[in-house]
């Protein structure tokens, strides 16, 4: 009698003896796995939802960091703004603010672009 692995009798021997090379399923241009699928598809407090707890912290943290993304980009780039949208006057201390803004607007125009030393 001789040894090896095809002396089982049990299942399909090509699980045995099979030369191919498997790669992963997942390819390099596959998108993140919580990337995937359709926007808006998931309701993050759906008690129904069969998403995994790990899969709902990253879209609470995603959700988070893009409303703070947003906020970030709210700020106030003028400091006359506020108090004129709202229709009064801007108090001296937002007044100053401006000017200076205007100043250093100027002196950075003055100076020319920063062309960096590389």
């Amino acid at each position: 009698m001789s040894s090896g692995a095809m002396q089982s009798k049990v299942g399909n021997p090509q699980v045995y003896n099979d030369g191919d090379q498997r790669t992963s399923a997942k390819g390099a241009d596959a998108p993140a796995p919580f990337e995937a699928g359709q926007r808006n598809a998931h309701d993050i407090h759906d008690p129904k939802d069969n998403r995994t707890l790990d899969n709902k912290r990253k879209q609470e943290e995603k959700t988070e960091r893009d409303s703070e993304r947003a906020d970030r980009e709210r700020t106030v780039s003028d400091p006359l703004e506020p108090a004129q949208r709202h229709g009064n006057e801007p108090s001296r201390g937002a007044q100053v603010d401006a000017e200076l803004q205007r100043e250093d607007e100027e002196a950075t125009k003055k100076k020319g672009d920063f062309k960096g030393m590389s």
